[in-house]
């Protein structure tokens, strides 16, 4: 059976998650106290309802219990966010995430319980950040708050080595996952998989031996 999913909150975060899932060919309840939001986005949802998602009672009819993946997105309004976070925690949703305003916001989702806080802000300043201060940085996802996937431009350095030659994870603790070369992506790469210069190097690890590596590897 296909997974179902809500989305509770309709700004800009909840609308182009709602657009997204529509271009996946999601199915997907839309939920919003705001007419005009819910006009906005009616033509991508599965279904689109202009409902107060903080009563249980309504929750309970729109049968958001039989729904394995809800994802709140409710802008400023903090105190709807997290009633209604702990009543979908409580109605047993397999997966909720959350989209944090604030690290006040964010500690009371974690005493909740909440499968995943988002801080897309947040996160996007940090990609940002680590692209603009090193030019070997292509790319940064933090997966956590110790661990990222880093993409990096393969210099001279490293040009003609192989990934034994490399041996990143003895000598600085990271995974090489993927080699992205003129458009193509080679997944899990051989042993003996010889490094050009000008390629991208998806490295996984700690994110302290990603910027030993950056620093000194590579």
């Amino acid at each position: 059976m296909k997974k179902q999913f809500v989305v509770i909150g309709l700004g800009r975060f909840g609308g182009s998650i709602v657009e997204e899932f529509s271009t996946l060919g999601v199915e997907v309840l839309a939920i919003d106290k705001d007419e005009d939001n819910i006009n906005k986005i009616s033509e991508y949802a599965t279904h689109a309802v202009q409902a107060n998602a903080t009563d249980e009672a309504t929750l309970n009819s729109l049968g958001i219990r039989n729904f394995d993946h809800a994802i709140v997105s409710m802008g400023d309004d903090i105190e709807s966010s997290i009633l209604t976070s702990l009543l979908l925690k409580e109605m047993g949703i397999k997966q909720v995430w959350v989209k944090a305003t604030n690290k006040y916001h964010q500690k009371v989702l974690e005493k909740i319980g909440v499968d995943r806080i988002i801080q897309p802000e947040r996160d996007m300043a940090k990609r940002v950040a680590h692209h603009v201060v090193s030019d070997k940085i292509f790319d940064y996802i933090e997966l956590s708050n110790n661990h990222s996937i880093a993409e990096l431009f393969a210099s001279k350095k490293v040009s003609n080595k192989s990934l034994t030659d490399l041996d990143l994870r003895a000598k600085f603790g990271c995974t090489l996952i993927g080699i992205q070369r003129d458009g193509d992506i080679i997944i899990s790469p051989a042993a003996d998989e010889v490094i050009r210069e000008g390629d991208l190097l998806i490295i996984l690890g700690r994110n302290e031996d990603i910027h030993r590596f950056e620093d000194v590897g590579i």
